[in-house]
């Protein structure tokens, strides 16, 4: 398989399995398919969560690590999701969720895989335009908490996508940056004369 899913530290996976045992925090998740899973529920498909902030006007993104997601599996399908984030005292469990883009997640990792070339996966959130995408990484030996999109790097918008952006479309980073950046430069103000 040339799609690479690095491991998730061991702290984050505990809180996520942590949570999942309480039934407080099942109770509580406000995900109704988490709460109706009949038989075992287990944390599949770590991803690490990145950030695009912003970009430079030369177009250079700057990302940050949010935290993992972890695909909750019951039976053959995810259910839903939850996400750990680094605090001062270490990785803390965030939140379970569902919604569209857990299925979105799982048909983009499925494209991912069939792809020829290898690949690390991880997501990019642009939360200015409600977007999330897969983040197909060219350097499978990287640390996936840490670097920035490369040129060359993919990123499969999951759906909902943005208006104008086409979902499950694998785009070069060098394609689609440029469209964000775009999109997230405020326009100038216009001043009338009086």
């Amino acid at each position: 398989m040339p799609l690479h899913v690095p491991p998730a530290p061991a702290p984050a996976l505990r809180t996520v399995l942590t949570a999942l045992g309480s039934p407080t925090a099942v109770r509580e998740a406000r995900t109704p398919s988490l709460r109706l899973a009949q038989g075992p529920v287990t944390p599949e498909l770590p991803l690490p969560v990145h950030v695009l902030d912003r970009t430079t006007p030369e177009g250079a993104p700057a990302t940050r690590l949010a935290g993992w997601r972890f695909l909750i599996r019951s039976g053959d399908r995810a259910v839903a999701a939850a996400d750990t984030m680094l605090t001062p005292d270490g990785w803390a469990f965030s939140r379970f969720f569902e919604g569209p883009y857990i299925t979105a997640t799982e048909r983009a990792v499925r494209q991912a895989e069939s792809m020829q070339q290898p690949y690390q996966a991880r997501l990019l959130s642009v939360p200015e335009l409600y977007m999330l995408t897969l983040w197909l990484h060219g350097d499978c030996t990287a640390d996936a908490a840490t670097g920035l999109p490369a040129a060359t790097d993919l990123l499969v918008p999951l759906a909902p996508a943005p208006p104008g952006i086409a979902a499950h479309r694998p785009h070069s980073v060098a394609e689609l940056l440029p469209v964000l950046t775009h999109r997230l430069t405020p326009a100038p103000l216009l001043i009338t004369p009086a």
